[in-house]
């Protein structure tokens, strides 16, 4: 069995607690407007040109030419098939900065769940070799899927982008019913989870406080995180030759404090961003 990774993060800091290392699979079932992932969002291998990098080694132009070759490594190959017994050392090399740190090992993507057969059978061998473990998801896949890898997974980090379901197939183009829904079943499991909000002016923020009455009555959050919008992608899209959907508008650091502080009244749980 082999998965699509495009990424394999090591000293991550911010997709769970501690250092973590995180697996970037290819393939995810959203088309966010905000997406700082295009990379990951088919799961069919990409080349990407980074011009900027361009040293004009003159690589490229040879017969047989691999994006392994390129000496200013301006063209890149997002997406290997990997298998778990290929991955499993690369995420092992790094636990005692797990230990120390509290961190552990995080499934990400795109959607790693799209491949879940796949992530479960790697949690599984991470937890045998006492491996903290979290999936990150954007909530939008079968009960099927989630069964296969809740006896192995630690924390789930929660992606929740709207309330409103016509907002939310505007900026995604899909319906979150089935988020909602997966997120209150893993509650119901007693799963810990870490609600993560992207906040993107003009297309959410004015979901903030129907989301936080829809996770009040949740017993099993750990904490949220508003997640202020960023560009950053941007040479991505050019790179991989994609339209680029990314918004214009940044939020300010007043609207991010007002969205914490609008959570954190209606809500007891702790909130950051």
């Amino acid at each position: 069995m082999t998965a699509a990774i495009f990424e394999i993060k090591r000293f991550a800091v911010h997709d769970g607690d501690g250092i973590r290392t995180t697996v970037f699979f290819k393939g995810c079932p959203l088309r966010c407007v905000w997406c700082h992932n295009p990379e990951g969002l088919t799961a069919i291998p990409q080349t990407a040109h980074y011009s900027h990098k361009c040293i004009g080694c003159g690589e490229c132009k040879k017969e047989g030419f691999t994006p392994e070759d390129c000496l200013g490594e301006a063209t890149v190959l997002y997406g290997k098939e990997m298998t778990v017994e290929e991955l499993l050392p690369i995420l092992l090399e790094d636990r005692d900065f797990y230990e120390t740190s509290g961190g552990g090992v995080t499934l990400s993507g795109g959607e790693c769940l799209m491949q879940a057969d796949f992530c479960a059978e790697l949690l599984k061998k991470l937890k045998e070799n006492e491996i903290h473990t979290a999936v990150d998801t954007c909530g939008f896949v079968s009960k099927e899927s989630l069964d296969k890898v809740i006896p192995y997974t630690d924390v789930f980090l929660y992606d929740i982008k709207a309330y409103d379901e016509e907002v939310h197939i505007k900026c995604t183009e899909v319906s979150n019913r089935i988020i909602l829904e997966n997120l209150a079943y893993l509650d119901s499991l007693n799963k810990k989870i870490e609600v993560r909000i992207p906040y993107v002016p003009d297309y959410n923020d004015d979901q903030i406080e129907k989301i936080a009455h829809f996770l009040a009555p949740l017993q099993s959050i750990t904490k949220i995180r508003v997640l202020p919008y960023h560009n950053y992608a941007g040479s991505k899209y050019k790179a991989l030759d994609i339209v680029n959907t990314l918004p214009e508008k940044l939020p300010t650091d007043e609207e991010i404090k007002i969205a914490v502080e609008t959570i954190k009244k209606l809500t007891n749980f702790v909130v950051l961003s």
